[in-house]
């Protein structure tokens, strides 16, 4: 009797209740909606921070920057000498640590072994200034700070400058070109945690563990693409040659490194040895991260401790304000339409209830007791809600779908901490002195991935607003009296 009497009512009210359902369908969408592009945000910034961290990596530790001295040089200073009137090509590599700060390679161990630590791995950055360039008479001497493939000339009795530094050229003519790069050294035995984590090997191999001293390269794809680079390919660091093994895409949209080698041959080349710029570190537990970082902070003094919050903290950017509009303005809208769906449905249920006053009150005289018409109203509106949330999920579908489709680019700029350490990620900001202000700008394409859990939502939403809609409309229903559907003959 229940299920035929409510077939036939819904058939009745078909239009009353397509417009309940529209209603909680809309805010359903938009609950879908908004919580998908909410956590694509999350997989755009967690791409972020993996690109300057390292796959895995809960915290990096660095040394704490000491202020430069006063009168100490920017930049590497270069000399080439002209011995004769022909023309004298010469190059010159200048190899420095990131921001020149580095810690004692013991330190990785040491840190591993704090409480609550998964795993450490040290790294090696190196930034490298290359200078290329040819004189006629004369000499020239040209001090320049790293300044990735700027072009600088010098003629008779001065020069000019494009790109980082001021060369001086006297009693002949210069013509060189400036280019800088970043180099990491990484630790060849485990390379799940690290710079090069975030990255496949597209061509040729990776290193093998017995490679911790050799004259081997991966080399970043779009470095590679800059430079011509393939597999077998050859090139010189201060007159060390390196074969490039293998070619390494990001899984973001960018690299913060361009060379990759074995972390013993970085050190010899930085004349670190025994020295890494950055120590990565793996939690056991996430939970665990801030209690992590205040041990290695009380046992291992002259270090910064930069964790992914820190990190998260200076991105800036349409990422960031995206990010903070979804889960703020988002949110409340999200709850605020949601609301005034429910509202709708249960003022509609009720106004449609009190024009069912003859009904019900027949319904009564016949024998029907108050919770047997409670139990057709609920059952009405649970019907609504269900169509409601069904709707609703479709259209939340389709717009996650539209936003994945479309892929909107976002950008996000990567700023220091404001600490003492900076990131500790190769190239990444706050890496030294110098390097206060942000580093580089990463873009991100956005998506809405859609979870289960979303979908249970909804469905949850859905119940939820037909059992408010059918509690009012219950409610006003088992106040009718047969009486009622008396007065209401004409």
């Amino acid at each position: 009797m229940f299920g035929i009497y409510l077939k036939r009512e819904l058939g009745r009210r078909k239009k009353a209740a397509l417009v309940i359902a529209l209603g909680l369908a809309l805010g359903i969408a938009l609950v879908i909606t908004v919580d998908s592009v909410s956590a694509g945000m999350t997989q755009a910034q967690d791409k972020v921070l993996k690109s300057l961290y390292g796959l895995g990596t809960d915290m990096t530790v660095t040394k704490a920057q000491s202020a430069p001295k006063a009168g100490s040089s920017q930049g590497p200073d270069f000399k080439f000498d002209a011995k004769s009137s022909s023309s004298n090509k010469q190059s010159s590599d200048r190899v420095m640590t990131q921001g020149g700060q580095a810690l004692s390679s013991s330190l990785v161990t040491k840190v591993g072994a704090q409480k609550g630590v998964a795993s450490a791995v040290g790294a090696l950055t190196l930034n490298v200034t290359k200078v290329d360039g040819s004189f006629t008479q004369g000499k020239a001497k040209s001090s320049t700070s790293s300044s990735s493939g700027s072009q600088q000339q010098g003629g008779p009795g001065g020069g000019t400058s494009s790109g980082g530094g001021q060369p001086q050229v006297q009693g002949g003519g210069a013509n060189f070109s400036v280019n800088s790069y970043s180099v990491a050294g990484i630790d060849v035995t485990n390379q799940d945690l690290g710079p090069l984590a975030t990255s496949k090997i597209t061509s040729g191999r990776t290193f093998t563990s017995a490679q911790t001293n050799a004259k081997v390269a991966v080399v970043g794809k779009s470095y590679a693409k800059t430079k011509k680079y393939k597999v077998g390919s050859t090139f010189k660091i201060s007159g060390t040659k390196f074969t490039v093994i293998g070619i390494a895409t990001p899984d973001s949209s960018e690299s913060t490194t361009d060379v990759f080698v074995p972390l013993k041959r970085a050190q010899t080349l930085g004349d670190a040895k025994n020295k890494v710029t950055t120590i990565y570190v793996k939690a056991t537990d996430s939970q665990q991260i801030s209690a992590v970082k205040k041990a290695i902070q009380s046992n291992i003094s002259g270090t910064t401790v930069t964790t992914s919050a820190d990190l998260a903290s200076t991105v800036s950017g349409s990422l960031s304000t995206a990010s903070d509009l979804a889960t703020s303005v988002g949110k409340w809208l999200s709850i605020a339409v949601l609301a005034a769906a429910f509202l709708v449905a249960a003022l509609l249920t009720s106004s449609a209830v009190s024009r069912r006053v003859r009904e019900f009150g027949t319904l009564k005289a016949l024998g029907w007791p108050s919770r047997k018409v409670t139990r057709q109203v609920v059952g009405e509106s649970m019907v609504n809600g269900l169509i409601g949330g069904a709707l609703g999920i479709a259209l939340g579908l389709a717009a996650a779908y539209a936003v994945t489709a479309i892929s909107p680019k976002l950008t996000a700029q990567l700023g220091s901490t404001g600490g003492g350490g900076g990131m500790g990620g190769p190239g990444g900001p706050g890496g030294g002195p110098g390097q206060q202000s942000a580093s580089s700008s990463m873009e991100i394409a956005l998506s809405a991935p859609v979870s289960l859990t979303t979908i249970a939502l909804a469905v949850g939403l859905a119940v939820t607003g037909g059992l408010i809609a059918g509690a009012m409309g219950g409610w006003r229903a088992s106040r009718m009296r047969p009486a009622d559907a008396l007065r209401s003959v004409s």
